[in-house]
């Protein structure tokens, strides 16, 4: 069986594929946290404030917003390994330019570029991970490609806290570096699947958005963007401030940034398991163990008294969990849209998503400058997190009806089908 526009056959290549996209999917996590590690020698060699500081950061998930749009366009118009690779030279090029800067403008221009890069390849690699196998296997396909942002980012807690860059533009020079090296492998090893198009552009993309914001498809829409930016904006939350979150329960730097290690293990392994749970019978049953598991854990981490053996376990549920959820909104998103919008789709998804990236951190920081508690800041979260579990089991409940009404036509095809042959 050979490769087609409708997926990747999986005896050909469908886990060679996996095994690129995963690669891909852990460079991105290396470069997302890329920022944070350069952050503490950066800061004093440019001379950057506070606010410029902040600027910095927020440039990159501003560029993470419209990459994801513009990114997901070009996977479903170009096909995916051209918008996988546009993507991926986009942050690698502009990561080096980071590193070559002399001033704070230029600063921010190329880490809000590399968000460009950052944001367009998410897009893609769901797509091409969910058509790497068969229909009935995508959960597992996204999830194990997913896994590898985590990995990427658990790389990077490392590379910090060992104090193993030299400087602070030799972070980004390794972030530059691999997804470029990447493209070679990727043009040779990359099926390059394209949507067959049987109209003009206009009216492809007059059929995209009803495809997604249709009168049968807005609500699946909503459900989705409301899952991606509750679960994102805890996630982003807990990135960016549970080391200094530990800090202020007791724990010295050192132990903050070995549990922020353990925590994207645990999400590594989060996205593994439940990315298999969703291709199983009991998807409603995974998705309320994972948001369950989810608030429990922050009730664990916000209660946690100064012990570092505790703090690692609950820093591993809390990350397998909540890295977990991500792993079942990008494996119910393409699975949300066909094939010929699914690029698209999923684009508007994570934009969404990334909306909650940029409210996350700046509600922690306004609970804090309120003087709330590391206890207040992570309990707060708990009935954000339990709204983006209500809409995710809400989306899996719509799809579940739509699923089992496609399957009803089908049996009703074949029955006509059939009785009209015997008939003849």
């Amino acid at each position: 069986m050979g490769k087609s526009a409708r997926g990747i056959s999986l005896q050909t290549s469908g886990y060679k594929v996996l095994i690129l996209c995963f690669c891909a999917a852990m460079i991105e996590g290396f470069d997302i946290q890329a920022a944070g590690v350069a952050a503490p020698k950066l800061a004093p060699a440019l001379g950057l404030a506070p606010g410029q500081m902040a600027l910095f950061f927020s440039s990159a998930t501003f560029g993470l917003i419209f990459g994801a749009i513009v990114g997901g366009r070009i996977a479903d118009r170009f096909g995916r390994r051209t918008g996988l690779i546009v993507s991926l030279l986009t942050f690698g090029l502009f990561s080096l330019g980071t590193a070559l800067v002399g001033s704070f403008p230029a600063l921010v221009l190329m880490r809000f570029l590399t968000g460009v890069g950052l944001g367009g390849a998410l897009p893609n690699l769901v797509a091409i991970a969910a058509e790497a196998l068969s229909r009935e296997r995508r959960g597992t396909a996204v999830g194990l490609m997913y896994a590898g942002i985590p990995i990427g980012g658990a790389i990077a807690s490392a590379v910090s806290i060992l104090g193993l860059h030299d400087s602070w533009e030799s972070i980004f020079v390794i972030g530059g570096i691999l997804p470029v090296a990447l493209v070679p492998v990727l043009l040779l090893s990359l099926p390059d699947l394209k949507v067959a198009r049987d109209h003009g552009d206009e009216a492809n993309i007059s059929t995209t958005f009803r495809s997604i914001f249709g009168p049968s498809s807005w609500q699946t829409t909503l459900l989705l963007w409301l899952g991606f930016f509750f679960s994102l904006l805890v996630l982003y939350l807990l990135l960016n401030w549970l080391p200094a979150l530990m800090v202020a329960k007791g724990f010295s730097k050192y132990d903050a940034g070995i549990v922020q290690i353990v925590f994207n293990i645990g999400g590594a392994a989060g996205s593994l398991m439940v990315g298999n749970a969703l291709d199983g019978i009991h998807r409603r049953r995974a998705v309320i163990l994972s948001y369950g598991l989810l608030v429990a854990a922050l009730f664990g981490v916000a209660l946690l008294p100064n012990n570092l053996a505790l703090a690692i376990v609950s820093g591993v549920l809390l990350g397998g969990t909540i890295i977990g959820v991500q792993a079942i909104l990008y494996g119910l998103a393409p699975q949300s849209y066909t094939q010929e919008v699914r690029g698209t789709a999923v684009g508007f998804a994570v934009a969404a998503g990334r909306l909650g990236s940029v409210a996350g951190p700046l509600l922690a920081g306004a609970l804090v400058a309120g003087g709330k508690s590391a206890t207040e800041v992570l309990l707060g979260i708990v009935p954000i997190a339990i709204l983006g579990g209500l809409a995710s089991l809400l989306l899996v409940h719509r799809l579940a009806k739509a699923q089992n009404a496609g399957n009803r036509d089908a049996a009703a095809e074949y029955e006509s089908t059939a009785v009209s042959q015997t008939s003849a």
